[in-house]
């Protein structure tokens, strides 16, 4: 795995209920970029070194990065559950305390939804300050229909008969004894597999764990969801891309209705899964930064 380089700057939220980990890359004055992380319960540093390409080919945006509430390092001791309303409003105070104005959100997976869902509540409240475009790479599944077949496909990947034998073959290694370090790498690279395309992509991802009790707790909050039916993704007025691997386990169709629904831009990228920027990153950054160009990199400046 190449490695991650350090930030520019880091450090924790000082507005937010509960203090979040942040990082910034790329030039402190250079138009601002606010990355949201997948999970829900993950961290952001699972994005890097590869996401970091945002920047530009000649790295002219700046990049925010923060672990969600629950996550990385912005774990809480509090026992309330941690719900889709939890974190639009930590969004939300993270957009003020660094002074985003109307920012440009690129969200993966999760963070994408997360996007939306913080972009739907903005148009309802004037209060929050309004995203002034959405790159939203491998959305989550944007209804519970889709998000059931999603379950059903990895379920299916993961029990496959190639994983199957690439478990096998890690059981008879003796790599556990040998090497735990090594084999706590390829144990986790298996348990992504169904993730990708090509398993063997799975290398290259840096590793990640994901709090259970906050991703089950975020997704009982949405209840019998479905974005795009309920007219929350109609009312997203803020241009935005949305990006899809041809072979993620998620359902095409659901970044089709996603798409549909906000008169979106959807760009299908060809023998990918659900992490293009680790599968095909020549594909995903030309889309995203042929569309960031486009828009004129629009956003404020925020703390550096």
């Amino acid at each position: 795995m190449p490695p991650i380089p350090a930030p520019a700057a880091f450090g924790a939220t000082k507005t937010t209920e509960e203090p979040l980990y942040w990082v910034q890359y790329g030039v402190a004055d250079a138009p601002p970029l606010l990355v949201l992380h997948g999970g829900p319960g993950a961290h952001h540093d699972y994005l890097l070194p590869q996401m970091l390409a945002l920047g530009g080919s000649a790295g002219g945006r700046k990049l925010l990065f923060y672990d969600q509430r629950g996550g990385g390092r912005s774990r809480t001791s509090a026992h309330q559950p941690i719900t889709w309303r939890t974190q639009v409003g930590d969004l939300a105070a993270v957009i003020r305390e660094f002074a985003l104005g109307e920012a440009t959100l690129v969200g993966y997976s999760w963070g994408a939804l997360l996007a939306m869902l913080y972009a739907a509540e903005a148009a309802r409240d004037a209060s929050l300050p309004r995203p002034a475009a959405l790159l939203l790479i491998d959305p989550a599944p944007i209804s519970r229909t889709h998000r059931a077949a999603f379950e059903a496909e990895f379920a299916r990947r993961a029990d496959g008969a190639d994983v199957a034998r690439l478990r096998q073959e890690l059981a008879d290694s003796g790599l556990r004894a040998r090497d735990p370090e090594a084999y706590r790498q390829r144990n986790f690279e298996l348990s992504v597999a169904g993730y990708f395309a090509d398993p063997a992509s799975a290398r290259v991802l840096t590793p990640f764990r994901v709090s259970a009790r906050v991703q089950q707790s975020v997704w009982d909050s949405l209840g019998d969801f479905d974005l795009a039916a309920d007219g929350r993704l109609a009312s997203i007025r803020a241009p935005a891309l949305v990006t899809h691997g041809r072979q993620d386990p998620i359902p095409l169709a659901s970044s089709e209705d996603c798409a549909r629904a906000m008169g979106a831009r959807l760009v299908i990228i060809e023998n990918c899964g659900h992490v293009p920027y680790v599968e095909q990153p020549a594909a995903l950054f030309k889309a995203t930064d042929a569309f960031l160009r486009e828009l004129g990199d629009s956003g404020r400046d925020w703390r550096s």
